[in-house]
């Protein structure tokens, strides 16, 4: 009995260890799992730190509203905050700009942002960017003097401005950035070269190659060159002429053209219709000035502006008593005068288009008059433009344009440039932009065809992560548009634009009642139709609708103005649809009288 009782006993302590044991390794597993867990917490987190994010807040898949910005880690850099212009579904809008919430949310982690060149599809979004960021700007002299100006128009204070040369090398967080000198059509404009800790990032901007620059600073191509062999991780491209074959052709075909435009109207008047930022081209129309001896006299605000600024800092060179005020050309003979204008889109407000309706006082264009128009016509403009040419040709004048003589050249690089350019970057990655879709995915085709290398096409609200060895695309955030009205900015799903558009489609129809202020009883209805063809007898149709329908509510119970407005509405929707077939906009007015 006691050995059977031993027995038992060992047994019963045999299974309470085998428990305490299985308890003891579940104990141990869990201890096991959590580390494990944290460990790859912490791995994940540093893995999270050696990733480059690069974030896409315009430029893609788009022409205008440049925008990108570089993450690492705790450290963001922003290159370009340009605007675009409305679209005719925007009725009202003066400006398209990016929508910078990721930015403001961010704002602790940005360190700078840096610009590529002048245009105002990089820069013209910088003073609404300030408003909300408060981080240094970098770019070089003529691209500082027109943010300047910009800043004043927006009365900012205390904007942080640096102006940088081709060459320089900055450093902004963990992001050290070079900046190269590149061609373009306006002076100033770089690309960049920014080194981060997965490796080298190269931004071309927007450029083009030309051997014979007016200022006689040519494409820093060496340099790149240089890059290229040390490594670059990732090569973002402009595709604007992707689809064009060749090479652009260089600023001093543009010189060769005017001149013999001078040369054959000695006897008349010329008005140059050119881009005011593109201050090379203002340079040669003035130097061609001097040699053919008129006086030049500058018409629009933005041609004042940036001719002023960029005499300031030196960038054009102006001989002393070569310009008059377009006022005092009254006082030259036509063959003495040379006019430069805005206005090569056919802008409604501009000079140009002024001069073409008859509704500009100060030039009054007439057969004598030779009107030069220096310029591409950017795609979507080509009515106003030919508008404008058949107006000037009404007039009598003679009109000169791309189509008929070699007066303009693009600033951007042709397919030639742009396999020069990958050849000497060798990137591992790549990234195409400044371009509508077709534009991008042409771009990567090149790319592509030129070596063994891993592209991508963003979108807006994109971000493409990188690694030393990886690119990927990474997590979505807002992005988009906003729109600037005035001195408003507004979202793009705003519910103004859309009163708007439906105001300019199907008109408005305006009810005012007026209630009786001790009985709430109707005292008066009046019926007012605008934007939508509607004759007497039917306002008055209307306005027995809307009484018939009243007249059957105790208006004391109604509980709100917002419950009346809708009654209103709903006594006249139907009947106005079926009269006219459209669904006018119907705003109640109610009065206590």
């Amino acid at each position: 009995m006691k050995a059977k009782k031993e027995k038992t006993t060992a047994s019963k302590d045999k299974k309470l260890n085998k428990s305490k044991l299985n308890k003891n390794k579940k104990t141990i597993n869990k201890s096991i799992k959590k580390s494990i867990k944290v460990v790859e917490k912490k791995a994940k987190k540093v893995s999270s730190n050696k990733v480059l994010k690069v974030r896409f807040l315009g430029g893609v898949g788009e022409i205008g509203k440049n925008m990108t910005a570089l993450e690492y880690g705790k450290d963001i850099i922003i290159i370009d905050a340009g605007v675009t212009f409305p679209e005719g579904n925007m009725p009202g809008v003066d400006l398209v700009i990016p929508d910078t919430t990721f930015l403001e949310q961010n704002k602790a982690k940005i360190k700078g942002i840096v610009i590529t060149h002048g245009h105002e599809d990089h820069i013209g979004g910088l003073p609404y960017l300030l408003k909300e960021i408060n981080a240094p700007v970098f770019g070089t002299k003529l691209t500082l003097t027109l943010i300047e100006n910009k800043i004043k128009e927006h009365k900012l204070n205390e904007v942080n401005l640096n102006c940088i040369k081709p060459n320089t090398i900055i450093k902004l967080g963990v992001f050290t950035i070079e900046f190269i000198n590149v061609n373009h059509s306006i002076a100033g404009a770089v690309a960049l070269s920014i080194k981060t800790p997965v490796g080298v990032v190269f931004h071309s901007g927007d450029f083009k190659i030309d051997y014979t620059p007016v200022n006689g600073e040519t494409m820093n191509l060496s340099r790149i060159a240089e890059i290229g062999e040390e490594g670059v991780l990732l090569l973002m491209a402009d595709s604007t002429n992707i689809e064009i074959e060749g090479s652009t052709m260089s600023e001093k075909v543009v010189k060769d053209t005017l001149d013999h435009l001078f040369s054959e109207n000695y006897k008349r008047r010329l008005i140059i219709a050119t881009f005011a930022s593109n201050v090379h081209r203002l340079q040669q129309i003035l130097d061609l000035a001097v040699k053919y001896k008129r006086k030049v006299a500058f018409s629009g605000r933005s041609m004042v502006n940036i001719s002023e600024a960029s005499a300031k800092i030196g960038e054009l060179d102006i001989p002393k008593g070569l310009i008059i005020d377009i006022e005092k050309i009254k006082n030259y003979k036509n063959e003495e005068i040379v006019i430069v204008s805005t206005g090569t889109q056919g802008e409604p407000m501009s000079a140009l288009t002024r001069m073409a309706s008859g509704e500009f006082n100060k030039v009054v264009v007439g057969e004598n008059d030779t009107v030069v128009i220096s310029a591409s016509v950017i795609p979507g403009n080509e009515k106003m433009i030919y508008n404008v040419i058949n107006n000037l040709y009404k007039l009598g004048a003679e009109v000169v344009y791309e189509s008929l003589e070699p007066i303009h050249v693009s600033g951007h690089a042709c397919k030639n440039e742009l396999r020069i350019l990958h050849s000497l970057v060798k990137p591992k990655f790549f990234i195409p932009v400044h371009g509508e879709y077709r534009h991008l995915k042409k771009h990567v085709k090149l790319a592509e065809s030129l070596g063994n290398i891993h592209s991508l096409i963003a979108e807006i609200g994109d971000t493409v992560e990188l690694t030393s060895n990886t690119m990927k695309f990474g997590e979505k955030f807002q992005a988009g548009s906003r729109f600037v009205d005035g001195i408003g900015i507004d979202g793009l799903d705003s519910s103004i634009l859309k009163d708007r558009i439906h105001l300019s489609e199907d008109g408005l129809i305006v009810v005012v009642v007026a209630l009786d202020k001790r009985s709430k009883q109707l005292s008066s209805i009046e019926v007012v139709g605008k934007g939508l063809v509607v004759n007497e007898e039917f306002i008055n149709e209307l306005k027995l609708n809307v009484e018939n329908y009243l007249r059957y509510i105790d208006l004391r119970t109604v509980c709100n103005e917002e419950d009346l407005n809708n009654i209103i509405k709903r006594s006249i929707k139907n009947n106005i649809f079926k009269a006219t077939k459209k669904h006018p906009m119907i705003l109640p007015i109610v009065l206590e009288v």
